[in-house]
């Protein structure tokens, strides 16, 4: 597949993206489903001709990732948390990643240190950067705001049936970093936040994805490998895995380490945590922001 129709497959997934996030923006209210909300965007993404690139993540307050409602999940968003949005689309592989912010309570200054400093990174991106210029553009926003960013949380490069590729883009500055080319598609990702900026993993994992081929031993284990081979090395929600003894089966595979489980990311000691997100194509005289 020639370079062209690489970048309009990743277009066309970030379109599916922007109006989705224009669409679900006003639906985060006080009272409603976190459940209802991440099968709202999963099911637009179908419907609009595509497919999830990973499930939605709906983090809140002092997450930062890696939280998405459960199989019948009942909790609904309340007054006064910060509900962080990410979702993301695929055409054959090929992605687009998109995270916004809502505020239920009083917390406006902390949704406008994220958002800008995407704002600020989108203006100085063209081929030949390198990424520790970026990084140190995302941190001095974030501390103009009078906050921090979370440090080891990063943007990165997008590939093909790979959410997480090279080159991590860090959300502060570095000594060293690597240097954008033309046509790479990245995503900028800071996260802003009033505690002490760092996440670790916390609690029970919702979201996987496969890691390697092995035998395995079980029937369960070997039906459960049949339902996630369309999703290939992709994130998949546990929820979206419909079969008996489910838990017995994924337990198996991720001893045998064929799947990896993604445990929630919270922040160290607390704290409210912002977060904004894009999707660009570099070019040789700036970017072309997709989502």
């Amino acid at each position: 597949m020639d370079l062209d129709e690489v970048l309009d497959k990743h277009r066309r997934a970030g379109k599916i993206l922007a109006e989705i996030k224009d669409e679900v923006r006003d639906k985060v209210r006080v009272g409603v489903s976190l459940l209802e909300i991440a099968e709202f965007i999963e099911g637009e993404t179908l419907k609009r001709g595509a497919e999830p690139a990973f499930p939605c993540n709906i983090s809140i307050d002092d997450e930062a990732a890696h939280a998405t409602p459960s199989r019948g999940d009942t909790r609904v968003f309340k007054e006064g948390e910060v509900v962080k949005i990410d979702l993301g689309a695929h055409i054959d592989g090929y992605i687009a990643d998109t995270a916004f912010t809502v505020d239920l309570g009083d917390n406006s200054a902390l949704l406008e240190a994220s958002r800008k400093a995407v704002e600020n990174a989108v203006g100085i991106i063209r081929a030949g950067i390198n990424t520790s210029e970026i990084g140190a553009v995302i941190e001095d926003t974030i501390k103009s705001f009078g906050f921090r960013p979370i440090v080891n949380l990063t943007g990165h490069g997008l590939d093909r049936y790979v959410q997480h590729a090279p080159p991590s883009i860090p959300n502060v500055h570095h000594q060293h970093g690597a240097e954008l080319k033309a046509w790479d598609v990245v995503a900028i990702e800071p996260f802003a936040t009033d505690g002490a900026g760092r996440v670790s993993e916390r609690g029970g994992a919702e979201i996987y994805s496969f890691t390697m081929q092995k035998p395995v031993r079980s029937q369960h284990a070997r039906e459960l490998l049949e339902k996630i081979a369309p999703y290939r090395t992709l994130p998949f929600a546990k929820r979206w895995i419909d079969m008996k003894r489910l838990d017995l089966a994924m337990r198996e595979l991720e001893r045998a380490k064929v799947l990896h489980g993604y445990p929630i990311l919270k922040q160290d000691g607390g704290g409210i945590i912002s977060q904004s997100e894009e999707t660009l194509i570099v070019l040789e005289d700036g970017c072309e922001v997709i989502t």
